[in-house]
């Protein structure tokens, strides 16, 4: 099922569906200004996509740093989830995270987002710490996972 899907660079003019993915997954999204600034000014950003034929179904995002990629966001559309689409989005982006000479990877993940923290888990991220009161919706502790690749 998932080699329907192709995966590539996140453009500026792919944001308008990227934000519908956003509005979607998330109970706090990003707004267009801050895809903006990600594509557009942030040189350690580096952001993919995945399109079932011509929509966009899904994003990941990350920050590369002193030899650290982190997560910023990854997010499918519900009507696309459990079918492999983020695991695609995943694998291509620790692909890019080793070519840009990463030696681990992080992310925040929500306490209650079981789900997300087992899917993090079969890549091989392991709970490094919390983050107390890190989602400003509701002052819920973040998981911090990580990911070494050597």
């Amino acid at each position: 099922m998932s080699e329907r899907y192709t995966i590539r660079p996140m453009m500026p003019s792919d944001i308008e569906e990227v934000l519908i993915v956003e509005r979607d997954a998330f109970q706090m999204p990003w707004i267009r200004q801050a895809f903006i600034n990600e594509l557009m000014k942030n040189p350690f950003a580096h952001y993919l996509i995945a399109v079932d034929q011509e929509q966009i179904v899904g994003y990941c995002g990350i920050w590369i740093a002193l030899h650290e990629a982190h997560i910023t966001n990854i997010a499918v559309l519900s009507a696309h989830r459990h079918q492999g689409v983020g695991r695609l989005l995943l694998q291509a982006m620790i692909r890019r995270a080793l070519a840009l000479e990463a030696t681990s990877m992080t992310l925040e993940v929500r306490e209650s987002n079981t789900d997300a923290q087992g899917f993090y888990k079969t890549f091989g991220f392991k709970k490094t710490g919390i983050k107390e009161g890190y989602y400003t919706d509701n002052c819920e502790d973040a998981w911090i996972m990580r990911l070494a690749f050597s």
